[in-house]
């Protein structure tokens, strides 16, 4: 069956590829210390459901230990290299098969191949202390290759490393109104775009949550990323086709064939 891409919020989708679903950094909740979820509907329990789960970094909002922990036993769990040892809660989570992950490495799932791609961005679980792990984008290969690059500025080896996709799964904004080094905002997220030359794209990482307070003040912040990437995506890359969902939307992307 034809790939399909269903985005739940904020950085969370599932990939469904050669009868396999791939779930992209869960997070099934309603608030996460000062963010509450304001776009959106909660996903349904049916967005639980996965083969394997992908966590590109140990922030919080990436890395969810609760939302991990609905998954069903035996769901794979790939996860950046040192991610137990940095975040206890992942070791309690022993009915899930983990899997720890580099740059340069692959892993397969059924009939997917998965590999993991370097990203730019601060692995750490707080914005303190050592670095133990790297933060990660993933490709996912099947019916269709499709790039979910997790949390990541740009960096020049990006299309290298990436290669030939079919479809990219980009973050276009953040929680919060500002982003600092190592994000794509909607324009930086455009020229990735350019850079990777895949078939379509899918925006995430924006309009989900925000910060308690911050609704009342610039909502337009939060959900205006979205549409500023349809219409810099034009300009920059026009031979992109670009699906800007809905929460809890999905797109049978057209792929190479």
């Amino acid at each position: 069956m034809p790939v399909e891409i269903t985005w739940w919020g904020h950085a969370t989708c599932t990939i469904a590829d050669a009868d396999i679903r791939v779930l992209t950094d869960p997070l099934f909740a309603r608030r996460l210390a000062h963010l509450r979820r304001r776009r959106g509907a909660l996903p349904t329990p049916d967005a639980w459901r996965a083969d394997v789960a992908l966590v590109s970094h140990l922030h919080s909002d990436h890395l969810h230990i609760p939302s991990l922990a609905r998954l069903a036993p035996g769901t794979r769990l790939l996860v950046p290299r040192g991610a137990p040892r940095a975040v206890p809660g992942l070791r309690r989570l022993t009915r899930l098969r983990l899997t720890e992950m580099a740059p340069g490495d692959e892993t397969t799932v059924g009939d997917l191949r998965v590999r993991a791609v370097s990203a730019r961005h601060d692995g750490r679980r707080l914005p303190v202390g050592r670095h133990h792990s790297p933060a990660l984008g993933y490709v996912v290969e099947g019916e269709a290759r499709t790039y979910f690059a997790g949390d990541t500025g740009l960096f020049e080896s990006m299309a290298e490393e990436v290669g030939q996709v079919d479809v990219a799964v980009l973050p276009v904004g953040g929680w919060g109104p500002y982003l600092g080094e190592g994000h794509l905002d909607a324009g930086r997220a455009a020229e990735a775009l350019a850079r990777l030359a895949p078939r379509s794209a899918v925006p995430v990482h924006y309009g989900t949550y925000w910060p308690i307070g911050m609704d009342a003040v610039r909502p337009h912040e939060f959900h205006a990323p979205g549409e500023e990437f349809v219409r810099l995506a034009a300009e920059r890359a026009p031979d992109v086709v670009v699906h800007r969902l809905a929460h809890g939307e999905s797109v049978r992307p057209e792929v190479r064939r």
